[in-house]
């Protein structure tokens, strides 16, 4: 998959941004219109944790966090997701021990480590699976523009480094529709690490009368440990690499090198080549993150592991009795 235009992210559209502004505004309006299509009611309550705009802004990590809290409060949470890079259509659990990327997708594997998982493309077939396997709720990661499933809580993650970019749909921006019209269609926004573009975000939820909950990723504290102070080849296939970079940096790595790939890139033996050369060349050890480690991990050598560090991270919410009176009005009703 190709990596986001660097004009998307620019505060002011740039000119071919203003070029491009009219297939937006069609793509934008298909898009809401599909948004405000009647979906089918599920037998049990629908979380929805997605994004207004196309690329990473962190959902998979908040569709984990979010899943843990429901388990804390005694639910039975399954997340839902579509599976994008897989054969399988679905409706499937996915099975960390079975399956592999290129059967689900990288991002249900790693679900799956951390919650019950089913991918399919027909996110309501989807969610009968999970109420099937004994699902009390559904966590859908990604599909805030997918009418399928009537949503109960509808939860939109934001970026604090690029927020909404330059404010323009595809493919002039990053949006996927009108970001006002966007926010009507939400009941809360999360915005992950600081920023400016994110806080305009978060103002423009606030002038909607939307809450606001802010949260950072934070990465483990073993990864932590052996990234200090050390040099690094930061590898990733993420929508945007930068943010992995400023991770290590964060966390006192000095990145030597990156090795930046597409959103769901799919890994060979040479691009593995590719990372542990630039190692030695270094003199550093290879740092990714634990969604490109799904795809690396079958084609690793043996004998390099040790020069790898997998870096996972998880949200931690500034104040967690925001989250926590948001999913008790699931309850009401129930």
């Amino acid at each position: 998959m190709l990596r986001a235009p660097r004009f998307w992210w620019r505060d002011k559209p740039t000119l071919l941004a203003r070029l491009l502004q009219p297939l937006g505004f069609v793509y934008g309006r298909i898009t809401l219109r599909r948004m405000q299509q009647p979906g089918t009611e599920a037998s049990l309550p629908v979380i929805c944790v997605g994004n207004f705009i196309a690329g990473g802004a962190g959902k998979t990590p908040t569709a984990i966090a979010i899943a843990r809290l429901l388990a804390e409060r005694g639910e039975k949470p399954f997340v839902l997701m579509r599976g994008y890079g897989g054969r399988l259509t679905g409706p499937v659990e996915v099975d960390p021990d079975r399956h592999r990327a290129t059967d689900v997708g990288d991002e249900p594997l790693l679900m799956a480590r951390h919650a019950r998982t089913v991918i399919a493309r027909d996110r309501v077939a989807g969610a009968r699976l999970a109420r099937g396997l004994g699902a009390s709720i559904v966590v859908m990661d990604d599909g805030l523009q997918n009418p399928s499933l009537v949503k109960r809580l509808r939860l939109a993650v934001v970026d604090g480094a690029s927020g909404a970019g330059n404010g323009l749909c595809l493919p002039a921006g990053p949006l996927r529709a009108p970001l006002a019209e966007q926010m009507s269609q939400t009941d809360a926004i999360i915005v992950i690490g600081p920023g400016d573009a994110g806080e305009r975000v978060a103002a423009a939820a606030r002038e909607a009368k939307k809450p606001v909950l802010a949260g950072t990723l934070k990465p483990a504290d073993v990864a932590v440990e052996r990234l200090r102070e050390r040099k690094v080849v930061a590898l990733s296939g993420i929508g945007r690499p930068e943010k992995f970079a400023a991770t290590l940096r964060d966390a006192g790595a000095i990145v030597a090198a990156e090795q930046a790939h597409g959103d769901h890139h799919p890994y060979a033996e040479s691009d593995v080549a590719a990372a542990l050369a630039a190692a030695r060349e270094h003199d550093a050890l290879v740092a990714t993150t634990e969604k490109d480690w799904t795809k690396l991990a079958p084609l690793w050598p043996e004998d390099a592991r040790n020069s790898l560090v997998v870096v996972p991270v998880s949200l931690v919410f500034a104040e967690p009795a925001g989250i926590s009176g948001l999913l008790a009005r699931l309850d009401e009703g129930r």
